[in-house]
C-alpha cells in the first residue's frame, strides 16, 4: 500500500506573498487532493484571494477560516480538514521551486511506516554583492533549522496520534520543534526530502529583533514540556540568553547602586553593562555590511535586546504553571480515544469467507480480553465491516446479523454495527478503503473520526481510517500483505496488544 496522495496546508495572515506561493503551486506536477489555505486574519473584512488573479489559484484550493489564534492553531484547522494520507505544510512566504509537487510525491512514496514526516529543504536567497545584514542572517537560519514547517509533510495518522500542533505556542516560534520532538519521542522518525523552497527575506523593520525576544516565553514552555535538554534534542543552538541576563543584571545593579549612592558598585556595574552592550553590538555589526544605517540600527537595538529577552524569559517562568495546566494538544497519543472501531473478519473473529453460519464463529486470540479492557477504560466499541457477499447473493443481510449476534454472545455488547453490503465495484462511499463506515460509526457514537482508532488486519482498514481522519492500527495475519505491514503507521501483533497500545499500556 502506498500513500493515497497528499494535501497541502498553508496558514496565512494575509501577506501579499501568498499570491506568489499559489502561482508556484498552480503550475505542473501531480496535484494535491486539496490545497487548504487557512485564513487566520483577525479581521477578514475582504475576501482572502480577492487580489490574486484567478489563473494563479489552483483549482483544488479550499479557503478555511482560522481563529486568529496563531499558526499552530491555523495548521490544526488545516490538517483536520485534510483527507489524504500525507499533509504538507508550507508557510505563506515561501516560493516552491519548479517541480516541487513532483519531488514531494517522490519524497513521500514508499516511506516506511515508522517515518512520521519528511522535511523539505529551505533556501534563503542572500545578496551576493555585500555581506548580509543582521535580519538577513536571522532569516537564513531557516536553512539549517530542524523540523521547520516552512516546508514539512506529516503523515495525517501521525498528526492525529500526536494531537497536532500545541496551540499554547501562539507565535510562529517553537511550535514546529515541539511537534517534531513529540514525534521522535514517540518512536517515529523524521527524514529529509529532496524538494526545495525559496524563502525570500521579508522587509526589515528597525525594532524587529527586539520584538522577536518574545520567543523566550516559548523557550520556557519548551523547557517545561521537554526538560532542560530540549535544545540538544531538537537541534536548537543555545543562543545568547545567559549573556543577556548578565548584561541586564549589570544594568539593573548600576541603577540600584546609584539610587543607593553606592558609587563604587554603581561604576563597576555600569562598566559591566557597557562591556556587555558593546560586545553584543560588535557581535552583530562585525559579520554585516557595516553601513551607517546598519551600525546605527544594531547600536540602538542592542541597548534593548538584553532587557527585552530577560523580561520575556521571566514572564515565561511566571506563567509556566498556568500554561502547563491549560492542557496541550487536544488529541494526544496519550489521551484515550472515545471509540475503537474494529474490523470483524480476521480481526475480531477468525475469517471464514462469506460466513452466514453463527456456529462457525470463533474469536481471534485475545479478543475477549481486549474488549473487556476497552470497556473497563470507558471506550466505546463498534464494528465496521465489508460484507460484499450480500451484493453477490451468497449472503443475506439476516445471515450477517445472525453472525453479529453470535459475536456479541461471545464478547459482550457492541455499541454499534456498521456494514457495507456493496460489491467492490459499486462506487459507494462506505466500502473500505472508503471512509464512509468510519465516519458513520463515529457520528453514531457521538464523536469524531479524530477521536477514534480503527483496528483492522488489511490495508483497506488502514486506508479507511486515514481517509476519515482516524488513527489506524494494523493487526496482521496470514492474509496481510508484507507491503501493507510496511506502510502501516502502527502495527500490533494481536488484538490485545493493539488495545494496550491504544490505551498506552504497552510495555508497562
Amino acid at each position: 500500500m502506498t500513500p493515497r496522495g497528499f494535501d497541502v496546508v498553508v496558514p496565512t495572515s494575509g501577506r501579499p506573498s501568498l499570491g506568489r506561493l499559489l502561482r508556484a503551486l498552480a503550475s505542473g506536477g501531480p496535484r494535491p487532493g486539496k490545497l487548504i489555505v487557512v485564513d487566520d486574519r483577525p479581521d477578514a473584512a475582504t475576501a482572502l484571494l480577492a487580489s490574486v488573479p484567478p489563473d494563479d489559484v489552483p483549482p483544488e484550493t479550499v479557503v478555511l477560516r482560522g481563529r486568529a489564534a496563531g499558526p499552530a492553531a491555523a495548521r490544526n484547522v488545516g490538517w483536520r480538514s485534510a483527507s489524504a494520507a500525507w499533509v504538507a505544510f508550507l508557510d505563506d512566504d515561501v516560493v516552491p521551486r519548479e517541480g516541487w509537487l513532483g519531488r514531494l510525491a517522490e519524497d513521500l512514496a514508499g516511506l516506511p511506516g515508522d517515518v512520521a514526516a519528511s522535511q523539505g529543504r529551505v533556501v534563503v536567497p542572500l545578496p551576493h554583492h555585500r555581506r548580509p545584514t543582521d535580519w538577513e542572517r536571522n532569516v537564513s537560519g531557516l536553512e539549517t533549522a530542524v523540523w521547520a514547517t516552512a516546508d514539512m509533510a506529516y503523515r495525517r495518522s501521525a498528526l492525529a496520534a500526536l494531537g497536532g500542533f500545541d496551540e499554547r505556542f501562539r507565535h510562529a516560534y517553537r511550535e514546529d520543534a515541539d511537534l517534531g520532538l513529540r514525534a521522535v519521542e514517540s518512536g517515529r522518525r523524521i527524514v529529509r526530502g529532496s524538494r526545495f523552497v525559496d524563502h525570500p527575506v521579508g522587509p526589515e523593520r528597525t525594532w524587529q529583533s527586539v520584538r522577536l525576544q518574545r520567543g523566550n516565553v516559548d523557550d520556557v514552555l519548551m523547557r517545561g514540556l521537554h526538560g532542560r535538554r530540549w535544545r540538544a534534542a531538537a537541534g536548537v543552538p543555545r543562543g545568547r540568553r545567559p549573556l543577556h541576563l548578565a548584561t541586564t543584571a549589570a544594568g539593573a545593579t548600576a541603577l540600584a547602586a546609584a539610587a543607593a549612592r553606592r558609587g563604587r558598585l554603581a561604576r563597576l556595574a555600569l562598566g559591566a553593562w557597557l562591556a556587555g552592550t558593546a560586545e553584543l553590538t560588535w557581535a552583530r555589526v562585525r559579520p554585516g555590511p557595516r553601513t551607517r544605517d546598519e551600525v546605527l540600527r544594531m547600536t540602538a537595538t542592542s541597548l534593548l535586546l538584553p532587557p527585552a529577552a530577560t523580561y520575556h524569559w521571566l514572564r515565561g517562568w511566571a506563567g509556566l504553571r498556568r500554561r502547563l495546566a491549560s492542557g496541550g494538544p487536544a488529541h494526544s497519543r496519550a489521551a484515550r480515544p472515545d471509540a475503537v472501531l474494529l474490523d470483524r473478519d480476521g480481526t475480531l473473529v477468525v475469517d471464514v469467507p462469506y460466513n452466514g453460519d453463527p456456529a462457525r464463529v470463533a474469536l481471534m486470540p485475545g479478543a475477549l480480553e481486549a474488549l473487556e479492557l476497552l470497556r473497563g477504560a470507558g471506550v466505546r466499541l463498534a464494528v465496521v465491516s465489508n460484507q460484499s457477499g450480500i451484493a453477490r447473493g451468497t449472503l443475506r443481510l439476516e445471515d450477517v446479523e445472525a453472525v453479529n449476534r453470535r459475536v456479541e454472545e461471545l464478547v459482550g455488547p457492541i455499541d454499534g454495527w456498521f456494514v457495507c453490503p456493496h460489491a467492490h465495484d459499486a462506487g459507494c462511499d462506505c466500502r473500505k478503503p472508503a471512509p464512509g463506515l468510519v465516519r458513520r460509526a463515529a457520528g453514531a457514537l457521538g464523536t469524531t473520526p479524530e477521536r477514534c482508532v480503527v483496528v483492522g488486519d488489511i490495508g483497506a482498514d488502514v486506508e479507511a481510517a486515514l481517509a476519515a481522519g482516524a488513527r489506524p492500527v494494523l493487526v496482521p495475519n496470514r492474509a496481510t500483505r508484507a507491503e501493507e505491514v510496511a506502510a502501516a503507521p502502527e502495527v500490533a501483533p494481536d488484538l490485545l496488544a493493539a488495545v494496550e497500545l491504544v490505551l498506552g499500556r504497552n510495555g508497562s
